[in-house]
């Protein structure tokens, strides 16, 4: 028995074998083969596989989306065995040519001929060839698509994971994530917490390769990964993981109930998603709406800038399957640790002090346009709010809010629906924006507090860097005058004010933010019954003047 120590983010027992994420590679191989009958058979068995994915993945679509969903994957299946294409490839490999050169000279010639046509439609499948091709070349090359390549569902290590890694991820193969290095606000562990996993990061070295395919249990809780347990420790990991199941299920008892202190203080509770397909997780989980839709994530899960109406159709959903709900959607926060090549964002120094979230908006008004279109668009069939990310002044609120009135007013020209009744809000991320918050809140309908960027700005602590340990201090009186600050100045402008980022789900502090008046909690939907439970457990007088004066007090390194 083997046990390692990390840093627990996300609290749960998983149980099963560990696996590696597996990364595409990038290089291409290019070189002279002599046996070309070989090169042909191994590209036709490259091709075959690649239409089996593509028709499991068609499946998967017509069940989850429906019809529509599915032609896409049919169309790339009939693509990746057109005669065309194939005789190309062929002709290639005769020459001796390797099968990875054949196939990617093959996508770039398709490609360029697609895209000299007048044809909109035939232009499109210059990204279909390209899209087709890089699956086969995949498979040729022994990269697995989406990461894992496991019949059975496994504890996923890894160095960590970019926010694209993570989308692309089968969440139903992933029983845990255990990380060498990360923090408690990486995305991995974001998405641990959503999907309501045990997740622990910072193993460092002593994450090694060879304990691929061995017995794990990862004790989110404590931190704890132990390789080839012991019957005893078996057996007490075991019982921990019935006993947190056992109390889930006594938490479900809360589904319906209000959120309502012993003293009567309401707050409301709402859920954080990252795209449609997160929705079921908020139902049911019983979270009263969305207050944080994470809009970035269908840029990171596009090979190119989403267009207006395939954002309009996500938005739109999401704001349907919540049924009169509230819905907020933060504009595309691209930039810092969240990086598209597609963007083509200059190189820096520091990204997250850089060119991130509204700047790019600000400075590509286009590109801002076509979501403000898609948004006010989806807006006629819910009730939906837009967030602006990365505030730091108010001319930056009145140049957004000056497109919004553009978008609105064009839209209405030319006769398309869209509601009224939008809230326009920000995001208190930067100690800028909450010292300028009594100035802030005359120009907005509310605040939503980003605490880990937010905490981040003001210790000066890079949230991805697990080594500065106590340094990073979210429960700094800093961060927490600051929140004070903020939500004093909301209400005397008489807007609300909630928090969005990862404290909100934080028992700890639970009675700290009610004590505040903070008006609304958006946390992962797994954390929704747990925090509901805490909040009807709270009882404001009696500790919350002491809680509000400590403030002022001294502080412990939060570990």
């Amino acid at each position: 028995m083997i046990t390692i120590q990390g840093k627990g983010v996300s609290t749960g027992v998983g149980v099963g074998p560990l696996y590696f994420y597996r990364r595409a590679t990038t290089e291409l191989k290019r070189y002279t083969v002599t046996d070309t009958d070989a090169e042909w058979h191994r590209f036709k068995g490259a091709q075959t596989a690649a239409i089996e994915q593509l028709g499991k993945l068609a499946d998967k679509a017509r069940e989850e989306a429906g019809d529509e969903a599915a032609m896409l994957f049919e169309t790339h299946q009939m693509m990746a065995e057109d005669m065309d294409y194939e005789e190309a490839i062929e002709g290639m490999i005769n020459e001796g040519v390797n099968a990875e050169a054949a196939v990617a000279d093959t996508a770039e010639q398709f490609a360029a001929m697609f895209s000299a046509m007048d044809d909109s439609y035939m232009q499109a499948r210059a990204a279909d060839v390209k899209d087709v091709s890089d699956r086969i070349l995949s498979i040729l090359s022994g990269a697995v698509q989406g990461g894992i390549d496991s019949e059975v569902p496994v504890l996923l290590a890894a160095d960590d994971l970019a926010p694209s890694e993570t989308i692309q991820l089968d969440k139903s193969k992933i029983l845990g994530f255990v990380t060498s290095k990360g923090s408690g606000s990486s995305h991995t562990a974001i998405l641990a917490r959503i999907l309501g996993i045990p997740a622990i990061v910072g193993l460092g070295d002593s994450l090694k390769p060879e304990y691929e395919g061995r017995s794990v249990i990862a004790d989110g809780g404590t931190g704890a990964v132990v390789i080839d347990p012991d019957d005893e420790t078996r057996d007490r990991l075991l019982k921990k993981r019935d006993e947190q199941l056992r109390l889930q299920r006594l938490l479900e008892t809360l589904k319906g109930q209000p959120n309502i202190t012993k003293d009567g203080k309401s707050v409301r509770i709402f859920c954080n998603i990252g795209g449609p397909e997160d929705v079921h997780a908020v139902q049911v989980n019983d979270g009263g709406g969305i207050g944080l839709f994470r809009s970035e994530f269908l840029y990171l899960n596009a090979k190119t800038y989403p267009t207006e109406q395939e954002q309009y159709e996500a938005y739109k959903k999401v704001l349907e399957d919540m049924d009169g709900k509230e819905v907020i959607i933060r504009t595309c926060d691209i930039g810092a640790d969240k990086q598209i090549d597609y963007f083509e964002l200059p190189h820096e120094e520091n990204p997250a002090l850089g060119m991130r979230a509204l700047r790019i908006s600000l400075s590509r008004p286009d590109f801002f346009r076509t979501q403000l279109r898609a948004l006010y668009r989806a807006s006629a069939y819910g009730k939906l709010g837009i967030m602006f990310p990365m505030v730091t002044s108010v001319w930056e609120i009145r140049e957004a809010k000056k497109l919004c009135e553009e978008v609105k007013a064009d839209l209405h020209a030319n006769g398309i629906p869209y509601s009224e009744d939008v809230q326009i809000g920000v995001m208190i991320e930067t100690p800028a924006a909450a010292i300028m918050s009594d100035r802030l809140a005359k120009e907005v309908d509310f605040f939503s507090c980003g605490t880990n960027d937010l905490t981040q700005y003001t210790l000066a602590c890079d949230r991805q860097n697990n080594d500065l340990g106590r340094f990073y201090n979210p429960h700094h009186p800093a961060v927490l005058r600051l929140l004070k600050m903020v939500t004093d100045n909301a209400h005397k402008n008489g807007i609300w004010v909630g928090i969005c980022g990862e404290l909100g789900a934080d028992l700890e502090l639970t009675e700290t933010f009610l004590a505040m008046g903070i008006d609304e909690l958006s946390v992962s939907p797994r954390a929704v019954l747990p925090l509901r439970n805490a909040v009807r457990m709270t009882d404001t007088r009696e500790n919350g003047p002491k809680i509000l004066a400590s403030l002022e007090d001294d502080f412990t390194p939060h570990v």
